[in-house]
């Protein structure tokens, strides 16, 4: 048998310590850990290696080939994927190729968010992900063709959800998406949708709280929504310029970019034709990777980078001039966020991502100045946290038995 390997630098699996000669639904190793997921066209397992957790999915070359293609593409676009690590090829005889990924740490499987009684808000956090997700990689030229809840995974992001693209094989890349493109998308990805959660009412196991016809519904309205705020154009009387201000800052406060706007007069000549061109997600995210070093999702970014130039303004406030940004983000990871980190038990930092864990310090910094009607510290309000609501929380580095 002669292998083919096509891989990344990143950490990857001992290739060769699997049964590669063998179909992978037959394979017998001790690395191999038994998840369940939803359903797939394709055989998928999992394997635990170095303390690191790899998705291996067999497909033909054809189509391991397409999906590695369109994973490294929309991670170098920066959307919300999972990471490609190789493709093993040519394993001899009928066997197909095997495509490797690395499982997305702290992420929740939607039943995980389904099952759960209680959590409403964000079952419609999870919602709003899914379509700004689709909105993103449509922006992007991507037609995914196979969008559901078992094909997407979800993290929390400063008390909300984002949603991340497992899989791709069916997906297309064109330069634009045609509105009957999308369209179509959004047909599938509800039939899918609205077949995945009821499967899980006919087994008893949705949550009373969950009508599947509502969720579909809810997720078109909120495609429509962000993708007209993203992409239609505007009439501004020159008079109300505020009106652009407030335009971007929406777009903005949606996780988008907006790095180029064009104005255009119209017939009358009093007014323009405003429409933002070249949108992007990542605005803060890449903010605060640029500030600090800090890898967050965009709702979490927000939140840090708020917190940060709050503290930036403390300073200021005792001061008689004000610190360049650099500076204040240097004092505030040093002063303010690697303090509140450490002060959570080691053995309860599984819980949540540091991101989320600090944004749920702040959260309950904020319960506990209401309640004590004084200023608390960070370092203070994560000492109460990790000692008051942490450990009831469950772990969500890598949910198995969901």
């Amino acid at each position: 048998m002669q292998l083919q390997l096509l891989t990344t630098a990143e950490a990857q699996p001992d290739y060769l310590a699997f049964p590669l000669d063998e179909p992978l639904e037959e394979w017998d190793h001790d690395a191999i850990v038994e998840i369940p997921v939803g359903t797939h066209r394709h055989v998928v397992r999992f394997v635990q290696q170095d303390g690191r957790l790899y998705a291996l999915k067999e497909l033909p070359p054809r189509l391991a080939r397409r999906e590695w293609d369109h994973l490294r593409h929309l991670k170098e676009e920066g959307l919300p994927v999972v990471d490609v690590v190789g493709v093993i090829g040519d394993r001899g005889g009928h066997l197909d190729d095997i495509l490797i990924t690395r499982h997305l740490e702290f992420s929740l499987p939607f039943k995980f968010l389904f099952t759960k009684s209680g959590l409403p808000r964000l079952q419609d956090s999870l919602i709003d992900s899914v379509a700004v997700l689709l909105v993103r990689i449509h922006l992007e030229g991507f037609w995914w063709g196979d969008c559901s809840l078992s094909n997407t995974l979800f993290r929390r992001d400063a008390g909300s959800l984002s949603a991340w693209l497992v899989d791709t094989e069916t997906g297309e890349l064109h330069d634009e998406l045609t509105v009957g493109q999308r369209s179509l998308e959004l047909d599938i990805a509800q039939v899918n949708i609205l077949g995945g959660l009821m499967d899980l009412q006919a087994s008893g196991q949705l949550s009373t709280e969950v009508d599947p016809a509502d969720v579909v519904v809810v997720l078109r309205d909120r495609y429509d929504q962000l993708w007209d705020e993203l992409t239609n154009e505007q009439l501004v009387d020159l008079r109300d310029r505020h009106l652009i201000d407030q335009r971007l800052r929406r777009l903005n406060e949606l996780g988008f970019d907006t790095t180029e706007v064009t104005i255009a007069s119209a017939d009358d000549g009093n007014r323009v034709r405003f429409k933002p061109e070249v949108v992007e997600a990542g605005h803060h995210p890449r903010l605060l990777k640029n500030l600090t070093g800090i890898d967050a999702q965009e709702n979490q970014a927000r939140r840090l980078v708020n917190d940060l130039r709050s503290y930036g303004a403390w300073i200021a406030a005792n001061r008689d001039d004000e610190l360049p940004e650099a500076v204040v983000a240097y004092r505030w990871l040093a002063e303010v966020y690697e303090p509140a980190i450490a002060a959570i038990p080691a053995h309860l930092r599984d819980r949540r991502d540091a991101p989320e864990l600090f944004h749920e310090i702040l959260e309950h910094r904020d319960a506990l100045v209401e309640a004590r009607l004084r200023d608390v510290k960070v370092k203070e309000a994560a000492e109460s946290y990790a000692m008051l609501a942490l450990p009831f929380a469950e772990t969500e580095r890598s949910i198995f038995d969901a």
